[in-house]
């Protein structure tokens, strides 16, 4: 996926279409990935992730190459299509698998997978400014970041765990208790709708971060360009360091005090008259939300192993729309109020998220994994 948002500029000189036309083009991206997401949850419960893993990973290389190829509008919206598709299969079935991992370990290490996601990120940056900086055309490059990807999935594949390894040893489905299937549906939505939340907030981070410096402060351009990359640094670091203190404090105290944390953060950006603090506000408000979304995909999989992929697949999606929708809501609302006032609605998910943090407490309807691990 980075190695396409990196592209994205040249492909759309080539293609020869408008911001416009490409943001409704994205659109085609984000509904590809939902529709994935929905289908390979239910396919991994019953074939197991060491299958539907490394096929979606194919799928997704393959589709990788497609953006690269097209030269007309209609052809672009048809490879973001299928890249979305590939991309959705691929991020439900990995973490539908971590799931599994995190069940063997029996202590948390979710967010440090979401931290290798992250590190991904930066190696297509570099990766693909070097092929730009080469003349690579982006068929070329695109090509070899999917030939990549198919030999990693091939590599990979064997290792992944089999369908019986989604309970732990000794255990099989009907330990698990009935009241928790009857309840599952109800406290996954609820999931979803805090997960929707906490990406709507990575989805104004992502896009509106940098202007906010340059046009709110009046930043230049190199500078407004560092709101972004402390955001993302802060949320790299504060994911490798997650696991080890949901270990010691509990899921719960993640989410509330990264959330609180995440909401000060960004009132301080939003508020701040000097670029130093505001600099330093979006950098908290990406180490606030870097555990938060990890809890919440492993307690969806956690709460039902024999429908972890369908329920990891349901708190994915919706949370897929909050990333979408935030940077599109806050468009509108910069006609109405300032910049920096807009970013309120960001604080407020953040505050709605901190004061129902509970629904992680180890007493909910789910059996929760983190008691049982001790760090390291």
């Amino acid at each position: 996926m980075g190695m396409w948002i990196v592209h994205i500029p040249s492909i759309e000189h080539r293609v020869g279409i408008s911001h416009a036309v490409l943001g409704w083009l994205l659109l085609l991206l984000g509904a590809g990935a939902f529709a994935g997401m929905q289908i390979v949850g239910p396919l991994t419960d019953r074939f197991g992730a060491r299958t539907v893993v490394p096929l979606s990973a194919a799928v997704c290389s393959l589709t990788l190459v497609l953006p690269g190829l097209a030269t007309h509008a209609w052809t672009l919206g048809a490879a973001l299509l299928l890249l979305g598709l590939g991309n959705g299969c691929l991020d439900v079935s990995m973490n539908a698998h971590a799931v599994q991992v995190e069940r063997g370990y029996r202590r948390p290490v979710m967010s440090a997978f979401h931290a290798t996601f992250s590190i991904g990120g930066v190696l297509a940056s570099l990766a693909g400014a070097r092929a730009l900086a080469w003349d690579w055309s982006a068929a070329g490059t695109l090509g070899t970041a999917a030939l990549l990807g198919l030999t990693v999935a091939a590599l990979a594949a064997p290792a992944l765990l089999p369908p019986s390894g989604s309970h732990p040893a000794g255990t099989d489905a009907t330990t698990v208790p009935s009241r928790v299937r009857r309840s599952a549906p109800r406290h996954i939505w609820y999931l979803a709708t805090l997960a929707l939340m906490i990406m709507l907030c990575e989805g104004v981070a992502n896009d509106w971060s940098a202007l906010h410096l340059r046009t709110i402060l009046d930043a230049p351009a190199a500078t407004a360009a560092l709101a972004y990359g402390a955001f993302a640094t802060t949320m790299t670091l504060g994911r490798f360091l997650a696991d080890r203190v949901a270990a010691r404090l509990g899921p719960v105290a993640i989410l509330r005090y990264g959330a609180a944390a995440a909401a000060v953060g960004l009132t301080a950006a939003a508020l701040s008259p000097w670029i130093p603090l505001a600099l330093a506000g979006w950098a908290v408000f990406g180490a606030g939300l870097s555990g938060c979304v990890p809890q919440l995909f492993s307690a969806a999989g956690h709460l039902d192993p024999d429908n972890a992929g369908a329920n990891v697949s349901r708190v994915a999606g919706l949370g897929y729309l909050g990333m979408l929708a935030g940077p599109a809501v806050i468009g509108p609302l910069t006609h109405v109020v300032p910049l920096n006032l807009t970013l309120f609605l960001p604080v407020a998910c953040c505050v709605t998220a901190a004061a129902t943090a509970g629904i992680l407490r180890p007493g909910a309807p789910a059996p929760n994994p983190h008691e049982a691990g001790a760090p390291g």
